[in-house]
């Protein structure tokens, strides 16, 4: 049995780079998170509560942090950490993921720059510095949780909760004076110019739909002048096609005409059943 973890990210407010953003939250909520403690007997597995024993960090080997790189002017300048408005105007984008033992993880480019080697490489040689940076402070953020929480102090989200500092696009509430709506409703609308055309009643059509004016005439499958050429080309050949089929089936009439004074069948006297004696053009084509 193993143990299943799900992280979900929810995005409180943008402003650019959500990339580098999203994998240091990531990784230090991965490194702030705590599993039960287990112990195993046999086949009898037991999953102790946080009361009975502490529980215990994920086994993470090391931090892959991503570093954003914008380019502009094909490349001409680079960036490091965009904004949102940076990255509207910028060429192409460059995301080096490494930890801190300079080991590159990911490379993702995107964008319409072409970048050469030297590029690169000075991108990697920045994102070197940048992780080791930041490695330290998420070490230093946990180390100050950790012993805040036996202090029994409150540290982190905790702490931001009653400061109010989690906010998305805060706005500042303003009051909206009601009296005397209806009265600036009026003197608005008796100001603003008639409509330049009256439109007839609603006419409804069935239940739940409804038309306001005339309308224009519906050009919905009309055909083209090459298709028109094609539909008159294929009518012709029907009216051909027509045309020969009456031929036959006039010629097929006159052979019957000659052998309608045919003598009719006689069935013998042992058969009771009624005879019926159908006229020749009622017969099947194949008997005739």
């Amino acid at each position: 049995q193993v143990w299943q973890i799900r992280l979900d990210m929810h995005l409180l407010n943008h402003d650019g780079n959500i990339t580098d953003a999203a994998s240091i939250a990531g990784i230090v909520a991965l490194c702030h998170f705590r599993r039960p403690d287990v112990s195993v007997q046999g086949e009898e597995v037991t999953v102790y509560t946080p009361e009975e024993r502490d529980p215990v960090p994920l086994s993470i080997h090391h931090m892959p942090i991503c570093v954003s790189f914008a380019f502009f002017h094909q490349g001409t300048y680079l960036l490091v950490d965009p904004t949102e408005r940076e990255e509207r105007v910028m060429d192409g984008l460059l995301v080096i993921a490494m930890n801190k033992h300079h080991e590159i993880c990911t490379i993702q480019s995107s964008g319409v720059v072409m970048l050469v080697q030297d590029q690169i490489l000075r991108c990697s040689k920045i994102t070197a510095v940048k992780v080791t940076e930041i490695t330290e402070l998420i070490q230093k953020a946990l180390e100050n949780d950790q012993k805040a929480r036996k202090e029994g102090g409150k540290f982190g989200f905790a702490e931001s909760i009653p400061n109010q500092r989690i906010t998305a696009f805060k706005m500042e509430s303003a009051a909206v004076d009601t009296n005397d709506v209806e009265e600036q409703a009026g003197e608005i609308i008796a100001k603003a110019d008639p409509p330049a055309e009256v439109f007839a009643n609603p006419v409804l059509h069935t239940p739940g739909t409804a038309q306001i004016g005339e309308g224009i005439e519906s050009s919905w499958g009309d055909l083209e002048e090459s298709e028109k050429e094609e539909a008159a080309e294929e009518e012709g050949d029907g009216e051909a096609a027509a045309s020969e089929c009456d031929k036959v089936e006039t010629e097929d009439t006159n052979t019957v005409r000659e052998t309608k004074n045919d003598e009719p069948i006689v069935l013998s006297d042992s058969e009771e059943e009624e005879v019926v004696i159908l006229e020749p053009q009622e017969l099947p084509r194949k008997t005739r």
